[in-house]
């Protein structure tokens, strides 16, 4: 929020608090009927007057723009006041590559009878021309939007990518970020800047001596994190010996239980799809699709 909506932000009481409101946001797309949607989220939280509010945010990813995608919008802001008579802000997120697509109103119109529902929304692409502003922040979130931007410039040139994916990873450090935060921001990276297994160990190599040189301690995590998802991307090729040096934590059913477990985080999250979190994790677009099924019915 304060990344991408500073203004709304700083309206927002967070020493109050926030809630997850999972439990309406899945009744209201019931109530919608508006088709399977993946990346939604809405939250219960307090104006700095006191108030409550609710505040839905949706991310889109595709790569074409969605027609009804404000219809949606609209359905679903409109489905809270009517179950719920509570007043909620739209906030959206458009992280997809067409630099036309700019879907931030819903219009209806008959004989008279007029409906616009106008919404704030955050195009990804337009902080290409904010590369020195991103650079320069002490948010977290602009690193997010730094390797996205950089993984849709170069998904046709692995080099280039590994270049760039080696260079946002070395810069958490020289940013000053909490080691959390890096932790975090590192396997955001590693997920979503997806390379050929011989560049993966190439860039997982040049992090350690990096770290290593800096008198950095998190050369473990990062070693973790490279040879679990070799094991991974080993399991997916049918190999039964993954290309990796050093020891692992457990044996390869215990890096299946992890990958599962990520996998089930990711979609929680509802910002990737399932072909992306596939990739991500090491799981098969299958085992994928079978635990987006299981959670649904959880949840049902």
């Amino acid at each position: 929020m304060q990344f991408f909506f500073p203004k709304i932000s700083k309206e927002i009481d967070w020493t109050a608090g926030y809630q997850a409101a999972d439990k309406e946001l899945r009744q209201i797309i019931r109530e919608a009927e508006t088709g399977q949607r993946f990346a939604d989220r809405l939250f219960r939280v307090r104006k700095k007057n006191g108030d409550e509010t609710w505040v839905m945010t949706h991310v889109e990813i595709q790569a074409q723009k969605e027609t009804g995608f404000p219809e949606r919008t609209f359905i679903y802001n409109y489905r809270i006041r009517d179950l719920y008579k509570r007043t909620a802000v739209s906030l959206a997120v458009l992280a997809d590559d067409n630099p036309d697509w700019y879907a931030s109103v819903y219009l209806d119109k008959l004989w008279g009878c007029l409906t616009v529902f106008r919404f704030p929304i955050v195009k990804i692409l337009e902080y290409r021309a904010k590369w020195e502003k991103l650079e320069k922040s002490d948010n977290p979130f602009a690193v997010v939007v730094m390797a996205h931007l950089k993984t849709m410039e170069t998904k046709d040139d692995d080099s280039t990518r590994k270049w760039w994916k080696t260079e946002l990873t070395k810069n958490l450090y020289r940013r000053g970020f909490e080691k959390q935060d890096i932790i975090n921001l590192y396997r955001f990276i590693d997920w979503i800047m997806l390379l050929p297994i011989e560049l993966e160990d190439a860039y997982h190599q040049e992090i350690m001596e990096f770290e290593e040189e800096e008198k950095m301690r998190y050369v473990t995590t990062a070693e973790r994190i490279g040879m679990e998802k070799g094991i991974k991307k080993g399991r997916m090729e049918g190999r039964t010996e993954g290309k990796i040096e050093g020891k692992i934590e457990g044996e390869i059913e215990g890096s299946l239980k992890k990958a599962t477990k990520t996998a089930k985080n990711l979609l929680s999250f509802n910002v990737l799809t399932l072909e992306q979190i596939a990739q991500a994790t090491g799981l098969t677009p299958e085992e994928v699709r079978e635990l987006h099924k299981s959670l649904k019915c959880g949840n049902a």
